[in-house]
């Protein structure tokens, strides 16, 4: 069995950022690892967005690289043309692709890192024999359509047990959470094995989200080495 790496990347989501000074904003967060962009549709998530107009101004600006989050159906349409965007990462839902280890091969095809995400109450199971078509497992750590919720620890044993299959695995895939990371929760979560961590709020809006970055994750990087 392998020893995982202590990467504990911090991806701020830009869902909580000033959407009338979004250049700006991203400016303010230029010491994270990546910028977190949530795609919602309004039909798989209750909640509306962005689309490929607007993300594809995000890449042009943004002084660090781009990790999508497809909140949207359809996946199997629309995730490939993100990744010609040139983003760094695209991830679609599992519950949204009738096809998501061909839609993974072509995110890759197009240049993009493919990550697949599931719900809360998604079973990780099924999935782990096409971890290799991966890069990223994002692991929702709330219900996703909106900021600001409460973590939920009903999902750090999913997380042990994505964990546990990456590194008995020749794969490597990070393993991404999302949804009420803040300092009062990303120890749990990266105890229980996650290395990239989406924080929307806990860095918007601290004062000093250079400070609130690199705080998150020296707590991560402690946490994972314990």
């Amino acid at each position: 069995m392998k020893e995982s790496p202590v990467t504990c990347c911090i991806h701020p989501s830009i869902l909580s950022a000033d959407f009338v000074n979004l250049e700006a904003e991203l400016a303010r967060i230029s010491t994270a690892d990546a910028v977190h962009v949530d795609v919602m549709d309004n039909h798989f998530v209750p909640n509306l967005t962005l689309g490929l107009p607007i993300v594809e101004r995000i890449q042009a600006v943004s002084p660090i690289p781009l990790d999508a989050h497809l909140m949207i159906a359809d996946a199997d349409r629309w995730a490939p043309l993100y990744a010609d965007l040139g983003l760094a990462s695209v991830t679609f839902h599992a519950e949204a692709a009738t096809a998501p280890i061909k839609l993974a091969r072509e995110l890759r095809a197009r240049g993009s890192r493919a990550g697949m995400a599931l719900r809360p109450a998604t079973a990780v199971e099924p999935y782990l024999d096409m971890l290799g078509e991966l890069d990223l497992l994002l692991i929702m750590t709330v219900e996703p359509g909106f900021g600001g919720q409460s973590f939920l620890d009903v999902t750090l044993p999913k997380i042990r047990r994505a964990r546990a299959a990456v590194d008995g695995s020749d794969a490597k895939v990070a393993i991404q959470v999302d949804g009420g990371i803040s300092a009062a929760t990303i120890e749990r979560a990266a105890e229980a094995g996650a290395d990239v961590f989406v924080a929307g709020s806990a860095v918007y809006g601290a004062q000093d989200p250079a400070d609130a970055i690199r705080r998150l994750r020296g707590l991560a990087v402690s946490a994972s080495k314990a």
